[in-house]
């Protein structure tokens, strides 16, 4: 979803590789595609996001999320490039009650957010890298909440969905965007980008089928009802007012960024 979202907005100053075109899992791959391209600018957004997955398959998830990072940050070393690392609110343990700044101690919960922070620790083998964290993506180029939702209210009148973890919905545009600009205000270190304002899942539930004029009762349950393998932080909200300091980019409210995503889906697909 980012990765496209990226190319399209950087339009020829940006080239695209996916899965057949390296792999990041070896440094011989990441070392031969780097080398062979010479970027100025390595934007990482290959990840293995499966929350849930990682907690059974710890291996992968470091592989990807973490040790594939450090691969790339030597190669963006060796040939002089920022490395931009995408990663996410899932090394917070969501137990701070107020939003998260880019200082607050990591505290990952799960798999995942582990693998997630070792990969922010191995961008640091890259002398010119930026960190940033994001959270609750959604996006036109693959599967996210949001579809999800549209699915399955069309095939039912009432869902459950969980009203106690509370953070920002991200539209992979506005993220794009806020990389762009963190890039061309020659920012690095660690940043928070996400859409503005804050809900539940519950919430934002209710705003997709309000957005979509779908009539379904969405009922509230917990996190703990939910009894999903991986933990998941409670509140997790993201703090982005560094960005909007030193960018001067100040991404959309998540209820303005949902209408211009659902305007841009096809009209007859909810």
């Amino acid at each position: 979803m980012l990765g496209r979202d990226l190319i399209a907005l950087l339009g020829d100053r940006g080239h695209g590789v996916d899965i057949a075109d390296i792999d990041i899992t070896s440094p011989e791959s990441v070392m031969k595609v780097i080398g062979d391209l010479k970027p100025e600018v390595v934007i990482n957004c290959a990840a293995y996001t499966d929350v849930d997955g990682c907690e059974s398959n710890i291996e992968t998830a470091m592989a990807v999320n973490g040790e594939g990072v450090g691969y790339l940050a030597m190669a963006c070393r060796d040939c002089g490039a920022l490395l931009v690392q995408v990663s996410t609110d899932y090394v917070f343990d969501g137990g701070k009650g107020t939003p998260y700044v880019e200082d607050d101690a990591p505290c990952p919960l799960s798999v995942y957010g582990e693998s997630k922070l070792v990969g922010e620790m191995n961008a640091a083998f890259c002398p010119d890298y930026l960190i940033v964290r994001t959270q609750w993506l959604y996006g036109l180029h693959g599967k996210n909440f949001v579809e999800t939702m549209l699915r399955l209210g069309s095939e039912k009148d009432e869902l459950s969905v969980v009203d106690d973890q509370i953070g920002s919905p991200t539209w992979t545009v506005d993220l794009a965007q806020a990389i762009i600009a963190l890039v061309e205000s020659g920012c690095r270190g660690i940043y928070h980008a996400a859409n503005s304002d804050y809900c539940s899942w519950n919430g934002f539930a209710k705003a997709i089928f309000e957005e979509a004029g779908l009539s379904v009762t969405v009922k509230p349950m917990t996190t703990t009802e939910l009894n999903r393998p991986a933990k998941r932080p409670l509140y997790s909200t993201l703090d982005c007012s560094k960005l909007a300091g030193d960018t001067g980019f100040q991404p959309q409210t998540w209820r303005n960024a949902l209408q211009a995503y659902l305007k841009l889906r096809a009209p007859n697909t909810f």
